[in-house]
């Protein structure tokens, strides 16, 4: 069986949706909407991935940019593919396409109880930032 990598489409969202719900740590808001998440997509093409297996989405990752920074959302792999370099390979993906577009740096979010997420970053070569106090306010 052969991994098939490729470009996000609006076409994807169910089957993201359905592996975000069940991804332990990951959290989900009304910005994760079919609507919102189309609009992130055109505002940030080519930087957003899937993963899948004979026609099964296995992972996914949100990417995109400010022009300045560039920011990681929604990485998520099925529980029982973990270990096959999906994430890993996802990841380098959409760094890739970030670099492409000039961005030198990009940054995610990580809640501090997800410890899986923690783990993988860490292992992955990311720097845990100390000092930064995230502050957030509807805009409604």
């Amino acid at each position: 069986m052969e991994l098939i990598y490729r470009e996000m489409t609006i076409g994807d969202y169910e089957a993201a949706y359905a592996l975000w719900m069940k991804t332990e740590g990951m959290v989900l808001s009304s910005a994760d909407s079919r609507e919102e998440i189309e609009a992130y997509l055109v505002r940030n093409p080519d930087c957003s991935f899937i993963c899948e297996e004979e026609g099964e989405l296995l992972g996914t990752i949100l990417g995109g940019h400010d022009g300045r920074r560039g920011f990681i959302y929604h990485v998520a792999v099925s529980a029982d593919q973990r270990g096959r370099g999906i994430g890993q390979q996802l990841v380098q993906l959409s760094l890739g396409r970030l670099r492409e577009a000039g961005i030198a740096k990009c940054h995610l979010f990580v809640l501090e109880d997800n410890e899986i997420g923690a783990r993988f970053w860490a292992r992955s070569g990311w720097q845990k930032r100390e000092g930064i106090l995230l502050f957030s306010k509807d805009t409604t």
